[in-house]
């Protein structure tokens, strides 16, 4: 067991995985020789050589449209876009295709793809390399969402996106990349998709967070008894998790940075409105970007929800 970062969580899932399977096949801009942009892939393509490891041209439409075609021939495509905002171009090939596939094909094919990117704020990056629009992802039927917010649970789901039948979205918090290290272990390891973690127990307040929210939603905890889920998976999220903790604590605050309207914590907010509002002792509270375009570097701390922001959403659930 080493301690390892997210880029060399995600290199070791990756490695494991194509050893394991030779179905697996790494497609995108740049990860070949040069490893990607953050060296997600470094050195993947000196043991699997140009077949498995394919450098693609710059075409988000093209990378995604391969690996869907690459599923329905029984391959396991992970396809690489530099940032979230460039799949833009390829929503329709992932709306209209890798997610209907299942269905379209009444259950007699699937599209195991997987599809990874780093997305959020922090990197100090220039326009559209800071998206947060998961919300996008989660409404699409037939698609699985995963969000990882450590090393150990970046390698752990992963391992298990690989092995999924369906198609996966994989959003990597770009400024969690290098920022931490835990003990990951070597060998294989998987954890669920659709179950959540509990991050921190408490008593007072339900506090539902993913990637890099949920470390600053922890931060703000200092002198709350708060109880901190780490969603993981944000589609299908583990509805059970939530309500279980909300039940307990009576108080519900959702954090995310992408903006509020549409975002997922309004879904989760209606969920315990819908199962359990009659536990609840104090309204339901979002922290969420600003109804605003993802700024440029100088504005990313302004625009990202703050410590003391939380805190005050924390400070009104407890004294409503």
């Amino acid at each position: 067991m080493a301690k390892l970062n997210i880029v060399q969580a995600i290199n070791s899932a990756l490695k494991n995985e194509m050893k394991r399977n030779s179905d697996v096949v790494l497609l995108g801009e740049d990860i070949g020789r040069d490893g990607g942009v953050f060296r997600v892939t470094e050195g993947l393509l000196e043991i699997f050589g140009p077949e498995r490891v394919i450098d693609t041209p710059l075409a988000e439409l093209g990378i995604i449209g391969s690996a869907i075609g690459m599923a329905a021939y029984g391959l396991k495509p992970v396809a690489e876009i530099q940032f979230m905002a460039f799949s833009y171009a390829g929503l329709e090939q992932i709306f209209s295709h890798a997610g209907r596939i299942r269905s379209r094909s009444r259950g007699r094919f699937t599209c195991p793809i997987v599809v990874r990117m780093p997305y959020g704020i922090g990197i100090k990056a220039p326009e559209l390399h800071s998206e947060s629009a998961e919300a996008l992802f989660c409404h699409m039927p037939g698609i699985k969402v995963v969000v990882p917010s450590s090393p150990y649970n970046a390698k752990g789901l992963l391992t298990s996106a690989l092995r999924d039948p369906d198609p996966v979205i994989f959003l990597e918090p770009s400024r969690l990349y290098r920022s931490i290290k835990t003990d990951v272990p070597d060998e294989d390891y998987a954890i669920p998709l659709g179950k959540a973690a509990i991050y921190q127990e408490g008593k007072d307040i339900t506090v539902v967070a993913w990637g890099a929210m949920l470390h600053r939603a922890a931060e703000a905890s200092a002198g709350f008894d708060a109880e901190i889920i780490d969603l993981m998976t944000l589609k299908p999220f583990d509805e059970e998790a939530i309500l279980n903790s909300v039940r307990k604590t009576g108080r519900l605050v959702i954090a995310h940075e992408a903006t509020r309207s549409g975002g997922l914590g309004a879904e989760i907010a209606a969920l315990v409105a819908e199962e359990a509002v009659m536990h609840l002792k104090a309204p339901v509270i979002r922290v969420a970007g600003p109804e605003a375009v993802t700024p440029m570097a100088k504005l990313e701390d302004a625009y990202m929800p703050q410590i003391d922001r939380i805190r005050k959403a924390f400070a009104t659930v407890m004294e409503f």
